[in-house]
């Protein structure tokens, strides 16, 4: 079999499988109804830094709604997908309602997601797209906070290899808390609507 298509089997074998473990690492979290009584044990603290090399905590994203995404820069398929729905729907919705929204990617893949690597990367697909990296036990600590899914493959030959991740955008409202999820197969008009119902 030609390396490239044992590749692309690869990959797509890793997005079903992803998605279905995503989902169900989710699900145990997010099955319950959202009370006062019983919030969702989703997001928390993180110290980071931004393409910029800018310190970022949690509480900065306070005071804004946010859209978060954990994935990393070479992701073959899942991440740009996620990441372009989120540009799409920020740009579908009201220039007023998108001020309110932060978008943020936090690397899953901190050894090659330097601030520098994340900086060319986030340009690519919306202009206020926040990129988010840290060291490896900074990033750990976000991803148990965040309830992420996060396994690293082994590596190929040639030193590459593709980590396993689920694919979940959080809205998280102003004061941290979580709002709701948009599962993979989102389209950027139906997050669109649905931030324009609860930000807007």
């Amino acid at each position: 079999m030609p390396r490239w298509l044992a590749w692309t089997i690869g990959a797509l074998m890793l997005t079903v499988g992803l998605a279905v473990a995503g989902w169900l690492w989710l699900e145990r979290f997010a099955a319950e109804p959202v009370t006062a009584d019983s919030p969702v044990p989703i997001g928390g603290p993180f110290r980071l830094v931004d393409q910029d090399g800018k310190p970022v905590t949690d509480s900065d994203l306070k005071g804004k709604w946010a859209l978060i995404y954990f994935g990393y820069t070479w992701c073959p398929d899942a991440c740009p997908l996620g990441l372009d729905t989120i540009a799409g729907a920020l740009d579908a919705l009201p220039p007023a309602t998108a001020e309110r929204i932060q978008p943020v990617l936090i690397t899953v893949d901190p050894e090659r997601d330097t601030p520098e690597v994340l900086k060319e990367y986030v340009s690519a697909f919306h202009p206020r797209l926040m990129g988010l990296t840290g060291t490896p036990e900074e990033i750990q600590a976000a991803v148990r906070e965040w309830r992420v899914y996060v396994r690293k493959g082994e590596p190929r030959p040639d030193g590459n290899y593709l980590v396993d991740h689920s694919t979940f955008t959080y809205l998280m409202r102003p004061d941290g808390g979580y709002a709701t999820h948009f599962s993979h197969d989102t389209t950027s008009e139906a997050m669109a609507a649905r931030l324009q119902e609860l930000v807007g």
